[in-house]
C-alpha cells in the first residue's frame, strides 16, 4: 500500500512498506531514484536500530548475543498510518515478539512526512517505551535520481572546507581515511569516487549539500540535526544517495557491546528522541 501527499505543487507518494519515500516529483519532474534492481532496489529505506553493518552482524547487551542485519529491520517492515493531511502522513511501527527477539527494547518509530513550499521534511521520532536505557541509531538513505551523464553533476558543501571521509572494508569503517578536495566548494561527480564503496563522514562542518548539474541547482539536502553523513552510489548507476545519520558501521576493533558501539545514542527510559533533515527542491 502507498500513500501520497499533494500540496504546494509537490507531491510525494511513500510506501507503507518501509515508510519508504518511492517518490517526489515538481511539475512532472521526478527527484527520487526510481529503483531499478538493476543497480539497487530501494529508494530511500529508514535505517533503525543500527546505521550500517555490525560485526559479525552481531551485537550484545545484557550478556546475551543478538542478531541484526545491515541497517536494522525498520526498512523491511510495514508501518501502520497513524495520521494524513494534503501536506502530512505519519507512519509507526512499535515493538514486537518479532522484533523483541533481535532488539530487546519495548519502542514506537514515527516517520513524519511533511511537503512544504519548499519540498519535503521528514522527521523521525523514537521513543523509548522500556524501563531501562535503550541504544540506537536512525539514519536516512535517499537516492536521488541523476539522469544522463553522472559526470554532469556536481555537489556543493555548504562550507569551504577539506572533507575527510573514512573507508569501508568489508562494510565496517576502517581508519583508512582520505580527503575530498573542493574546488569552491564543488566536487565533481565521478563514480572513481566510490571505487571502494560509501564515502563515510564522521563530521562535516557543512550541513547541507546541494546537488547541481551544468552549474544550475538542482536540490538541497539540509541535515543540521545530524553529526554524521554518507554517500553513496553504484558504478554506472544514476543515482546518488546523500544519507544524514546518527552513528555508523562497527569499526574493526569493536568489542560488540550495543551501548558502546562507537556513534551509538542512548535514549532514557521512556525517553522521546526527535530529528527531521529536508529535501529543497530549487
Amino acid at each position: 500500500m502507498k500513500t501520497t501527499l499533494e500540496q504546494f505543487g509537490f507531491t510525494a507518494t511513500i510506501n507503507h512498506h518501509g515508510a519508504e519515500l518511492v517518490s517526489l516529483r515538481k511539475n512532472n519532474t521526478e527527484y527520487i531514484w526510481e529503483g531499478n534492481p538493476e543497480f539497487w532496489g530501494k529508494h530511500s529505506p529508514v535505517l533503525f536500530p543500527i546505521v550500517g553493518t555490525l560485526k559479525e552482524n552481531t551485537y550484545r547487551h545484557g550478556g546475551k548475543q543478538y542478531h541484526l542485519p545491515r541497517h536494522g529491520f525498520a526498512r523491511d517492515r510495514v508501518f501502520e498510518l497513524v495520521s494524513k493531511t494534503d501536506a502530512t502522513a505519519v507512519f509507526s511501527i512499535a515493538s514486537d515478539p518479532q522484533t523483541m527477539a533481535v532488539y530487546p527494547f519495548g519502542f514506537e518509530l514515527q516517520i513524519i512526512y511533511t511537503l512544504t513550499h519548499q519540498g519535503l521534511t521528514i522527521g523521525y521520532l523514537v521513543c523509548n517505551r522500556s524501563d531501562e536505557t535503550m541504544p540506537f541509531a536512525i539514519g536516512a538513505h535517499p537516492a536521488f535520481a541523476l539522469p544522463g551523464n553522472f559526470e554532469d553533476y556536481h555537489l556543493e558543501f555548504e562550507k569551504n572546507e577539506t572533507p575527510v571521509y573514512h573507508l569501508l572494508e568489508n562494510d565496517l569503517i576502517s581508519n583508512r581515511t582520505a580527503s575530498l578536495v573542493l574546488d569552491n566548494q564543488k566536487l565533481p561527480l565521478d563514480y572513481a569516487l566510490f571505487a571502494n564503496d560509501a564515502l563515510v563522514f564522521k563530521k562535516l562542518e557543512s550541513k547541507s549539500l546541494t546537488i547541481c548539474k551544468d552549474d544550475a541547482p538542482l536540490l538541497t539536502v539540509a541535515f543540521a540535526g545530524f553529526p554524521n553523513l554518507g554517500l553513496w552510489t553504484k558504478p554506472g548507476a544514476p543515482f546518488l544517495c546523500i544519507e544524514p545519520w546518527f552513528s555508523y558501521a562497527d569499526t574493526p576493533e569493536s568489542n560488540g557491546e550495543l551501548s558502546q558501539k562507537e556513534g551509538i545514542l542512548s535514549l532514557a527510559p521512556h525517553g522521546n528522541f526527535e530529528t527531521k533533515f529536508s529535501i529543497t527542491i530549487r
